[in-house]
């Protein structure tokens, strides 16, 4: 079937919510207004205020909340309606969330899932079109999901309803309305598994997010050039998929990496060490990241535009890459 995104996170919370008496999702507006983006429209007509909880304007109250019902048995999924606030709650995520499991010598399961929508290219200004999951992926104990298509959402999300670690979901503000195809039938996609949305002999380009749209916009274009463009999403950072990454990379010898977060410190240059460290044998160039820059992401959509990649950026690191 043909459904968005947005669309496909929603289905599978519906259908986990049925099949899981004890999950329950808790948030700002997630209730009868059916949240600040629209995803969860429909689920507290069908669960009710038990279980589809509006909470006060405070993300460290939600994310406490779902972290504690979670150690008592119950799953829990955690909305904070823009990522750029999800800082407030730093505390909850990164010394209790990350760290129960381990002090607890693995007797303590934590089934939460913390949804948070990210991004720019909307002239939303500096503190609501921010990419924070360079954060996370520092912090062991945090599994991390950026889903690029509808199917990977909704498999992605089957995954971390199961899951018995703390998931952070990060979806794309600009890929809500996206459609694809997805399955009727019930599936589900482990972490930790990339997913080759197009081979190519040229280059690797690793992408994640929407930035995997504009690889593959890139990609087209550059085949009129004759050169074939392989891309490579990781579809989860925590856990990494490294063996994908360095077999590209080894039938290509050349990467790019591709993420809307700043350059400096972002998973990108994780990536890029990976390659270097473990695949430096394989690479006929130097590896080329395109990210945004390092500055506040700025309200003018010029100015917006101007600090964000989008797919001529990537059609030009292909080409230096290419020498």
């Amino acid at each position: 079937m043909m459904i968005t995104y947005m669309e496909a996170i929603r289905d599978a919370i519906r259908e986990e919510m049925r099949a899981q008496p004890h999950l329950f999702l808790i948030g700002e507006d997630v209730g009868p207004y059916g949240g600040e983006m629209g995803l969860s429209k429909g689920l507290w007509e069908e669960f009710g205020d038990l279980r589809v909880r509006d909470a006060p304007i405070s993300e460290a109250a939600i994310v406490g909340c779902a972290l504690g019902a979670a150690l008592t048995g119950c799953r829990a999924i955690a909305e904070i309606p823009f990522m750029d606030f999800i800082g407030v709650a730093m505390d909850q995520i990164f010394n209790q969330a990350a760290k129960v499991r381990y002090m607890f010598g693995g007797k303590a399961q934590i089934p939460f899932v913390i949804r948070t929508p990210m991004g720019g290219y909307q002239s939303a200004a500096a503190q609501h079109s921010q990419c924070l999951e360079a954060w996370f992926m520092h912090a062991p104990g945090i599994e991390v999901v950026l889903p690029s298509t509808p199917y990977d959402a909704k498999g992605l999300m089957k995954t971390a309803l199961a899951a018995n670690n703390p998931v952070l979901f990060i979806e794309h503000k600009k890929l809500y309305a996206l459609k694809g195809e997805v399955p009727a039938t019930e599936y589900a996609i482990p972490f930790g598994k990339a997913d080759l949305k197009r081979p190519g002999r040229d280059v690797t380009v690793v992408a994640t997010s929407y930035t995997v749209k504009m690889a593959l916009d890139a990609a087209r274009a550059l085949a009129s050039e004759g050169i074939e463009v392989e891309v490579v999403d990781p579809r989860t950072l925590v856990p990494l998929d490294e063996q994908a990454i360095l077999d590209s990379v080894g039938r290509t010898g050349r990467l790019v990496v591709v993420h809307e977060a700043w350059r400096r410190a972002g998973a990108g240059a994780e990536i890029a060490a990976l390659v270097a460290e473990k695949g430096f044998g394989s690479l006929k160039a130097p590896i080329q990241r395109v990210a945004a820059e390092n500055v506040p992401i700025p309200f003018s959509p010029v100015l917006e535009k101007f600090v964000l990649p989008d797919a001529r950026k990537i059609e030009e690191a292909v080409r230096r890459v290419m020498g």
